[in-house]
């Protein structure tokens, strides 16, 4: 296989699961054990910016709503929320990365981390369904919502976007449109902050930038975001009639799989 067909096929991989929820990171490490190749943090990084792009763009009557009305009480206090679920996942994704702590690549904790992840989701589905419904977003959403991002990119196979639809349904906001768009708004600064530290990171360095392939890195990063405006559109229609319970599924079956492969 070609280094240019390696790098659009994980450019699709990560496109398609950095927002449904079965995890990017865990997708993008059984593809590399898989034989796609080991691929730098800054690779993998800035490909799930361009997924974050996309969603952006699907989002931005969204987000010039909220810029451009913000002295609206209801607009200011959501950007309010948003901006502490942000500041405790930077605030405590620095700590973490200060004390060292490396993700691990094996694919036995994936594995796990997949299947209590889809136990997990069809429980706590059916827990926000006996509630009433609620598309409000409270500061105890804001403040699980980040603390879950931390979670999630501290185990991967645990997924960002399941992480955080999830704890927001649990915690009050049971309907899946509300809790799902709290959750992606939220992903957009997180990750183009953790790109954009990062590439800095490389840049200032110096040898990193040297060593990365940018032309390789652009074409996944078109290639990701083009297909996650696809993959979100859908999910974003899909969520409006249907639960998350057949990424539930997936996600145990993919995971059940990957340790009879693993044994």
């Amino acid at each position: 296989m070609t280094d240019l067909l390696q790098v659009i096929l994980l450019g699709i991989i990560e496109g398609i699961t950095e927002f449904l929820p079965i995890s990017s990171t865990g997708h993008l490490l059984i593809a590399e054990k898989l034989g796609l190749g080991m691929r730098s943090d800054v690779f993998n990084v800035v490909i799930q910016a361009g997924a974050i792009l996309a969603v952006t763009v699907l989002y931005w009557p969204r987000l010039w709503k909220l810029a451009s009305e913000w002295n609206k009480p209801e607009n200011r206090d959501y950007i309010l929320k948003l901006l502490v679920a942000f500041l405790i996942t930077g605030v405590l994704g620095l700590i973490i990365t200060k004390l060292g702590f490396k993700l691990p690549t094996e694919i036995t904790p994936i594995a796990w981390a997949l299947v209590i992840g889809g136990v997990w989701m069809i429980v706590a589905e059916r827990m926000a369904a006996n509630r009433p419904e609620s598309s409000q977003i409270t500061w105890k959403v804001a403040i699980l919502v980040g603390l879950a991002q931390v979670v999630a990119a501290m185990f991967p196979g645990t997924s960002r976007s399941a992480a955080t639809i999830f704890v927001a349904m649990l915690a009050g906001t049971n309907n899946r449109p509300a809790a799902t768009e709290f959750a992606f708004l939220v992903g957009i600064p997180t990750m183009f902050a953790a790109s954009g530290k990062l590439l800095w990171d490389t840049f200032k360095d110096g040898g990193g930038a040297g060593a990365e392939n940018w032309g390789e890195l652009g074409i996944a990063f078109v290639v990701s975001t083009i297909t996650a405006f696809v993959a979100v559109k859908w999910l974003l229609r899909y969520i409006q009639t249907h639960r998350f319970t057949v990424f539930a599924w997936y996600r145990i079956v993919l995971g059940a799989g990957l340790l009879l492969f693993a044994h």
